[in-house]
């Protein structure tokens, strides 16, 4: 190695060990790397210091889930839980899961396929809407998926769905987050240059109506003069989407390649560069795009996560059961199998705890009930008839 090479990883070695001073050996495995990795754009990007341990119990209240994916509470006290493999369940307040929903459109089970996110509609109380996002079959071959976005109506007591509506037909649709005026967002994932290419959807963050047509207020993108479906560009694998209860700050979680899993604040208009730059590598072990992790005009990230934990769910807490927990970000995660509580002081994380590490499950989702517990869904899967998921209550 030559003197160049060896004085650039004493100044990482230095500036990592002053962003990680206090964080737990056991919270960031040793870090495996194929290039020596960008140094953070500013103080508290990454490696925040370790926030003091929560004290909380879980309690498990519903197994044998099949790859689980989302979950959404019904005004009844019922949670209404999406599972990848194409069933739509209706969990009761015993804990005891409904078969699958009859009416759910077909799904496509080819490659990366199968039944995603879902939403309530803000006026679920009196339409009985839900939206849902899945891969319908294309009966092509060589693309054998369409991913789509739908809603249809819930008829709790009947065990299933009608009147279903195709809202959008995209480019890897995943994620559906209602904004508080009633407008969609909507991600597109991109492992490849999409997130540059104004000409698909993969790799934006939508933003329509919920009927699927475009809001006026939305961004101008390149050479067009009338809004288009797109919000923000430049994202790779989007996997959590939240508003914060009152700020109204819209925040996401992104996969990265190989590291650099990434948490943005997202501007209307904005680029986050994919893949133009990233923290990350490639897992070929070759560098993103120039090697480059910032850019003039390219959006930073509020946080990056180097190695990856692998994001998933999202959420903002703001209940009262937790009250030292208000304003922070829950993070899920698969490969890290742990939550991941962020304390902010504004828009910068300033400390970070993970919970849930000793019980060793991939975890998928999160959100704060109405009795302000967090209700978690893990993601292991199974070979035989039953699946081995659970939905776990946090609470005091």
């Amino acid at each position: 190695m030559n003197a160049f090479k060896v004085s650039a990883w004493l100044l990482l070695a230095t500036c990592w060990s002053i962003t990680a001073n206090t964080q737990e050996p056991e919270a960031l495995p040793t870090l495996k790397l194929d290039r020596i990795p960008a140094m953070p754009a500013f103080a508290g990007q990454t490696r925040a210091p370790v926030a003091s341990k929560s004290t909380y119990r879980v309690e498990t209240l519903t197994t044998g889930l099949s790859t689980p994916w989302a979950l959404a509470f019904l005004p009844d006290g019922s949670i209404l839980i999406n599972e990848y493999v194409g069933s739509m369940r209706i969990i009761d307040s015993e804990g005891i899961a409904s078969e699958s929903l009859l009416g759910l459109p077909e799904i496509s089970h080819e490659g990366w396929a199968g039944l995603f996110d879902l939403a309530l509609d803000p006026d679920f109380e009196k339409n009985n809407r839900v939206y849902f996002s899945y891969t319908a079959p294309s009966g092509d071959p060589e693309s054998p998926n369409i991913p789509r976005v739908a809603s249809a109506t819930l008829d709790v007591k009947g065990l299933r769905l009608k009147d279903v509506v195709v809202i959008v037909d995209s480019d890897g649709q995943q994620e559906i987050h209602f904004a508080p005026d009633g407008t969609l967002f909507l991600s597109g994932a991109s492992a490849s240059g999409d997130g540059q290419d104004l000409s698909t959807y993969a790799g934006k963050l939508l933003r329509i109506n919920a009927d699927g047509s475009i809001p006026q207020d939305n961004p101008v993108f390149g050479d067009a003069d009338t809004p288009s479906a797109i919000f923000s560009m430049g994202h790779r694998d989007v996997s959590g989407i939240a508003v914060h209860p009152e700020t109204g700050e819209l925040w996401m979680t992104e996969h990265g390649p190989r590291g650099g899993d990434e948490l943005n604040r997202i501007v209307p208009g904005a680029n986050y560069g994919w893949p133009l730059i990233s923290y990350g590598t490639n897992y070929t072990g070759e560098p993103v795009g120039e090697g480059e992790a910032r850019a003039e005009g390219l959006i930073q990230p509020r946080y990056f996560w180097r190695p990856s934990i692998a994001p998933s769910g999202l959420m903002i807490y703001s209940a009262d059961m937790f009250p030292e927990w208000r304003d922070n970000i829950f993070v899920t995660s698969l490969s890290g199998q742990h939550i991941t509580r962020l304390e902010m002081d504004g828009d910068r994380v300033v400390a970070e705890e993970r919970l849930l590490v000793d019980r060793g499950h991939r975890i998928r989702e999160l959100r704060q009930g109405p009795d302000g517990a967090l209700y978690v869904l893990t993601n292991e899967e199974s070979d035989g008839p039953q699946g081995t998921a659970e939905l776990l209550r946090i609470s005091k």
